[in-house]
C-alpha cells in the first residue's frame, strides 16, 4: 500500500487504461494511470458539464505544480489556499468553493481510512455490495454518484468483483448509455448526454403532471 503522500500508482488492476471521457487527451491520460483523479472527477460531476468536471483534476494538479494529484498534499493544504486553486479563473466548477471543500474531505477521509491510496477503496471488494458500500461511504458520494463510479469502475477500469453489475442498477447494464461509465468517445458523450437530456425531461413532465392533479384533487372536510 502507498502512503498517506500519494494517489496510488494505477487503477489497481495492473492494467493500462485508456478513458475518453474528459475529451482532453492530457485529462484523460491522467484519469487512465491515477485513481484519485479518477475519484476526482466523479465527485465533481454534478451541475457541470461531464467533460469539465473530469478535466477537474488535470487542471488542479497543474496549478498545484504536478503531473498528478497528491492525497495526503491535498488532505493537509490550507483550506483557504486549497479554495483558490478552484476559484482562480476560469474556476475548476460552478461552485468552487464548495466543490474544493468536498475534494480536500474526500482526500482527508483517504488518509484516514486507507492510508491515502485512492484505489484501495476498490482493489479487494470481494463483492459489488461491498464495493458499493465502500463508495457510499466516501464524502461527498450519494447513493446514485456510487452506483455510477462502480459501472466506470467495470465497465472500463477491469474492477469487476462478482455482482458488480447487478450492484450498480441500471448504470451497470451492458450497452447502455446512461452516465459517465458509457463514455468511450465523443459519439458515446452525444448519446450519454442525449439520454440525461430525456430522463431530466421526462422527470420534469411527471413532476408537472403530478403538482396538476394535486392542485386539481378535492380537499378534505
Amino acid at each position: 500500500m502507498t502512503t498517506s503522500g500519494s494517489s496510488g500508482k494505477g487503477t489497481g488492476t495492473g492494467k493500462d487504461i485508456t478513458l475518453r471521457i474528459a475529451q482532453n487527451p492530457e485529462a484523460d491520460e491522467l484519469l487512465g494511470r491515477s485513481p484519485l483523479a479518477t475519484l476526482v472527477g466523479m465527485l465533481l460531476d454534478q451541475q457541470v458539464p461531464m467533460e469539465w468536471a473530469f478535466t477537474g483534476p488535470y487542471t488542479l494538479a497543474e496549478r498545484m505544480g504536478s503531473d498528478d494529484l497528491d492525497t495526503g498534499r491535498i488532505a493537509a493544504y490550507d483550506p483557504d489556499a486549497f479554495t483558490e486553486l478552484f476559484t482562480t479563473k476560469p474556476a475548476l466548477h460552478r461552485y468552487p468553493g464548495s466543490m474544493a471543500k468536498r475534494v480536500q474531505q474526500l482526500c482527508q477521509f483517504l488518509v484516514a481510512e486507507y492510508d491515502g491510496d485512492a484505489s484501495a477503496v476498490w482493489r479487494d471488494a470481494a463483492t459489488g455490495d461491498e464495493l458499493l458500500e465502500r463508495l457510499n461511504a466516501l464524502p461527498g458520494f450519494g447513493e446514485q454518484k456510487a452506483r455510477i463510479f462502480l459501472a466506470l469502475l467495470g465497465k472500463q477500469l477491469g474492477v469487476r468483483p462478482k455482482g458488480w453489475r447487478e450492484a450498480a442498477g441500471p448504470y451497470g447494464e451492458a450497452g447502455s448509455h446512461r452516465s459517465v461509465a458509457d463514455i468511450t468517445g465523443p459519439e458515446s458523450l452525444v448519446e450519454v448526454r442525449a439520454y440525461k437530456q430525456e430522463a431530466k425531461a421526462a422527470a420534469k413532465t411527471a413532476k408537472t403532471a403530478k403538482a396538476a392533479k394535486k392542485s386539481g384533487a378535492p380537499r378534505k372536510k
